[in-house]
């Protein structure tokens, strides 16, 4: 059976997730589904990064220790992830023996290259961030994401010769054009390698909660560099039987941080012989008021409070049909409330709604109900193609062509008007063609939107078919 080895970055726990973090988890989702569905064999890896700083000064504020506080916040955001039904098979935490013990097998495969060496170190360094950075990136001597003075760092430090692998990753981005996407990220890596990357402090003196640096006691090892690991350490690496995952088939990410996954991250697994990923898709962010989703800004929307509201298919629904995938796009209320009235109540709510209202009225028996008609079946491959192409908006306008499709069947049909003329042939020929029709749709929607789904096959499987009792969107004003 072939394997089909996904991820998602893994979270700071110094705070709640928000609608940004679940974005990701979504869209993760739906290729774990899809893929699942497909017979593959699928490992969906997601989790919480406990090595950061920003989780000591947290813990700090709940007069916790810092273990403790990791411990009761990575429940919470594997119940965030639960109560989302995002079908993850590993839930990875970095402060487990085993990422442990994998972090210092890769840094001793890295030494033994002599690509690690001691340096001195002095830096920009926000803690927002978790990262160092060059006096250019910030404007008025702030971070653009944080808008707070980065903590100026002098210290001796563990360096990588990432710049020994310049020449290594332009050779991959050239045989390997799609492994980098969309093309936005590759270009700006492409730059990013060719004319700023430098060999990278991966270590912090200074720091006393993190992984200990091999055979320095000393030494924290850096945050990014230990959580990029985690995607190794979930394959088992370094004990035998890790090379039935990988290399990961997809890692998905934001574009803030496709330096670490699309420059650093490879050149460290070149560094350790390990093959290079084969997709890595930054998708866009998620603004609020035009400003980036942040914790520090206070922007954060709860997930959990728009799914009480609403549903978890009508937020999967508009954040994967609001903004294509890999693009920047700005979330409101308005727009969700309108996609939701608009598509999914008057559109595939009122389609189901009605139908099955007429099978009822009419006393039509449909045979064959969940039979899949040719135009069902190509509507059905072209959704998969396009979430094989990571474009879930287009996958949903597919679906949703299709149910224009079948409301012109019922409109020109005019079930109603061939009941007054003893049609009952003609009605019962109209409405199968369209029940199948919205099994189709229900069988499309499979890794898109499951609830729905499954509501829709229940619905049309069972016998006889009646209307439902509660539309699946009921319309909110």
């Amino acid at each position: 059976m072939a394997k089909y080895f996904l991820t998602t970055p893994i979270y700071y726990v110094n705070a709640s997730p928000h609608i940004g973090h679940m974005y990701t988890g979504i869209a993760a989702d739906v290729l774990a589904r899809h893929y699942r569905a497909q017979g593959r064999d699928v490992l969906l890896s997601t989790g919480v990064d406990e090595n950061s700083q920003k989780n000591v000064e947290a813990a700090e504020k709940q007069h916790m220790p810092v273990q403790q506080y990791v411990d009761a916040m990575a429940d919470t955001w594997k119940k965030a992830f639960d109560d989302m039904d995002i079908t993850y098979d590993t839930f990875f935490r970095t402060t487990s023996e085993e990422h442990k013990s994998a972090v210092q097998a890769m840094i001793a495969a890295m030494q033994a290259k002599g690509d690690i060496y001691l340096g001195d170190y002095t830096g920009y360094y926000c803690v927002g961030c978790e990262e160092f950075k060059a006096e250019k990136d910030l404007i008025e001597g702030k971070c653009p994401t944080h808008k707070t003075e980065p903590n100026i760092i002098k210290e001796k430090n563990y360096f990588f010769k990432l710049s020994n692998y310049r020449d290594h990753l332009l050779k991959w981005y050239e045989d390997f054009p799609n492994a980098v996407q969309p093309t936005s990220a590759r270009n700006k890596m492409l730059s990013y390698i060719t004319d700023e990357m430098e060999d990278i402090s991966i270590s912090r003196q200074s720091q006393a909660w993190g992984i200990r640096f091999p055979k320095d006691e000393e030494h924290a090892v850096y945050v990014w560099f230990d959580a990029l690991i985690n995607y190794l350490t979930v394959t088992g690496y370094p004990n035998n039987g890790y090379e039935k995952w990988w290399p990961v088939d997809v890692h998905l990410i934001g574009k803030d941080i496709i330096k670490f996954h699309c420059a650093i991250w490879p050149a460290m697994l070149l560094s350790a012989g390990l093959d290079l990923p084969n997709t890595i898709f930054a998708h866009g962010f998620f603004t609020v008021n035009g400003e980036k989703i942040s914790k520090s800004l206070g922007n954060a929307i709860d997930p959990m409070q728009l799914v009480q509201q609403y549903s978890k298919d009508v937020l999967r629904y508009y954040v994967l049909r609001e903004i294509p995938f890999g693009s920047d796009g700005d979330f409101s209320f308005d727009r969700l409330r309108q996609r939701y009235n608009g598509e999914l109540a008057n559109g595939l709510g009122n389609l189901v709604s009605r139908t099955l209202a007429m099978v009822e009225k009419y006393q039509v028996v449909i045979e064959n109900p969940e039979e899949i008609s040719q135009q069902g079946q190509e509507m059905i491959k072209k959704v998969g193609g396009y979430i094989e192409k990571f474009s879930f908006d287009k996958a949903l306008a597919e679906v949703w062509i299709f149910i224009a499709h079948l409301d012109d069947v019922i409109d020109s049909a005019k079930p109603w008007e061939l009941a007054k003329e003893g049609k009952t042939e003609d009605i019962a020929r109209v409405l199968t063609e369209v029940v199948q029709g919205i099994a189709a749709i229900g069988k499309a929607l499979h890794a898109l939107l499951p609830d729905t789904s499954q509501s829709i096959r229940e619905l049309v499987v069972a016998q006889p078919i009646k209307k439902p009792s509660q539309p699946l969107f009921a319309r909110k004003d």
